[in-house]
């Protein structure tokens, strides 16, 4: 199955369930391509010896990864790291992650400061762009398994909403305008 992305409601309820508006609309990969995310469906199965994403790590120089996993009984202070990782942020740096077992959401903002919920399952792989905002959660199965890609060392510093003056933003909703050939603001 391919991924499942959605423009969120506004609801405050558990930002674990998949907050649908009504009626529920999926939105396509050509849409969150445009917002600079890109996304693959790989085989999380044969990870180690996958020679597509040998591939696009080539092609992207992807060169630095690691694993996280994600629920609470492997993660110490497992709440307040879920609360971070939920915190609007941008970073300067592309974001890339590989769903290799369990689930979760990634939140990212549209041109017009909306959410947009992406429901990552095993085999996903996305590159959120350097500068667009996100957030990550679980979703009610609290878990999930990820692969981590970086270009050369990681950088872990997430800089928290509002960075409209940040470089990276900038560049990023410079690219926007160019795409959509129209004035995008900064929110």
């Amino acid at each position: 199955m391919a991924l499942e992305a959605w423009l969120m409601d506004d609801s405050n309820e558990d930002q674990r369930l998949p907050l649908h508006p009504n009626p529920k609309e999926l939105l396509t990969i050509d849409y969150l391509a445009e917002l600079g995310v890109l996304y693959w469906k790989l085989n999380p199965d044969n990870y180690e010896h996958d020679s597509e994403l040998g591939k696009i790590r080539d092609e992207r120089g992807y060169d630095y990864m690691d694993m996280l996993d994600l629920c609470p009984e492997k993660v110490s202070n497992y709440e307040e790291k879920l609360k971070n990782f939920f915190t609007e942020h941008i970073h300067k740096d592309e974001e890339i992650r590989y769903c290799l077992a369990g689930s979760g959401y990634f939140d990212v903002r549209d041109k017009d400061d909306r959410w947009i919920r992406i429901w990552m399952k095993p085999g996903d792989l996305i590159v959120l762009p350097a500068g667009i905002y996100h957030r990550f959660t679980l979703d009610t199965g609290n878990y999930i398994k990820l692969m981590r890609l970086f270009v050369g060392e990681p950088v872990w510093t997430p800089y928290n909403r509002p960075q409209e003056e940040h470089p990276v933003r900038k560049e990023y909703i410079k690219s926007l305008t160019h795409k959509f050939g129209e004035s995008i603001q900064a929110h």
